[in-house]
């Protein structure tokens, strides 16, 4: 293939991203094998939690070529998800109103991105059988989905560095992005240059953590990370990590929110991430009364629908129990209780104990455990 000819698509596609919304696009080889022991390591300490499909495919996280047949090339996109004026710090400090994570505000990003995905690479195989005379390349695009390393991959392609928290963070855009991939089979030139890891001695992320679920920097304990107790966990939430919760009921920000790096960050462009039914500013007693058929209205196309009503009830229980006491939280509790699960109804009752501790003292943090263990 002509280096030429290659280069033009590089400059082609970087344009192309663009015009579909991402702000950065890098290429890498994407041989992962140096992440391998990392990755082993964590595994086999249990830091996936209960999600067992992080165990699985291994060999094909680590491969690309595994993954999709006959890859030589990632290329990897980062978008911009920040919704302007959405006032993080003060919904955090307001403990009658639910906090979702920024993310999520605004409707599931997976279609969006994976069709923005797919028309660049329609872009990329017709330019490929007009100029490289090499037939139709293999491609396939990808959005946090499938056994992809993507922030490794991201990290590679020159898009930022691994931050302590795990996150891509750009020293120009910070970490509010979303990530994308394409998987292609056309050898692009790559990105020589990667980012330099500015963390320095900064350790803000790892200390605002409400479960301190960092038993060092750059590894995260999943199963002590709100995130994953609010949307992966599909059981109890243990009671260690109800207080330190507070009113987050959707995934969690706070080393994001905390990093000096997401300065310069950007707000979105894209009108689909911005909040919709004001989920960025409602009270938590509003959100819990909402029966399943408003919650399936409300959140069609948002990521939160996947977590399902119980599970939606069972995180705003939680909220409820770390609000001020307050009779008519009392009263909705306890009117909910005879129309829920048994998963939903053990939420409740410890946020009914709590509602009737008026002088309690909300532990807004845990203690972090022993990294050795």
């Amino acid at each position: 293939m002509s280096t030429s000819k290659l280069d033009q698509l590089t400059n082609a596609i970087k344009n192309w991203a663009k015009e579909e919304g991402f702000q950065q696009v890098g290429i890498t080889k994407g041989d992962l094998t140096a992440e391998q022991p990392a990755y082993e390591a964590w595994l086999k300490k249990g830091y996936h939690a209960d999600m067992q499909w992080m165990a699985e495919n291994k060999e094909k996280r680590l491969s690309p070529a595994l993954l999709h047949p006959n890859t030589q090339r990632v290329i990897s996109f980062r978008m911009n998800y920040l919704p302007p004026d959405t006032e993080q710090i003060k919904i955090l400090k307001s403990p009658t109103k639910a906090y979702v994570s920024r993310y999520a505000l605004g409707r599931d990003y997976h279609k969006l991105i994976r069709k923005r995905l797919a028309k660049i690479a329609t872009k990329i195989e017709q330019f490929a059988e007009t100029h490289l005379n090499e037939g139709q390349p293999e491609q396939r695009p990808f959005v946090d989905s499938a056994p992809v390393l993507e922030r490794p991959l991201a990290a590679m392609a020159g898009l930022g560095w691994t931050g302590k928290h795990t996150l891509i963070i750009h020293p120009e855009a910070g970490s509010w992005f979303f990530l994308g991939e394409i998987f292609t089979s056309i050898p692009l030139p790559v990105n020589e240059e990667k980012v330099e890891n500015k963390c320095g001695d900064c350790e803000a992320c790892l200390k605002v953590c409400p479960t301190d679920a960092f038993p060092q920097p750059y590894v995260l304990d999943a199963g002590r990370c709100i995130s994953y107790l609010t949307i992966e966990n599909k059981g109890s939430i243990p009671e260690e990590f109800r207080e330190p919760m507070g009113n987050r009921v959707f995934g969690c920000d706070d080393c994001q929110a905390i990093c000096p790096w997401n300065k310069y960050a950007s707000f979105t462009e894209e009108t689909d991430f911005h909040p919709r039914h004001q989920l960025d500013i409602s009270e938590l007693i509003d959100l819990f009364n909402w029966d399943e058929k408003q919650f399936l209205d409300k959140t069609a196309g948002s990521p939160i629908r996947r977590i399902g009503y119980q599970n939606w009830l069972r995180n705003l229980a939680v909220g409820l129990g770390n609000a001020p006491s307050h009779n008519e939280i009392g009263h909705t509790l306890e009117q909910k209780k005879a129309h829920c699960s048994e998963l939903v109804r053990e939420h409740i009752d410890w946020a009914l104990t709590q509602q009737h501790s008026p002088n309690r003292k909300r532990k807004r943090k845990i203690k972090k455990p022993d990294a050795s263990n």
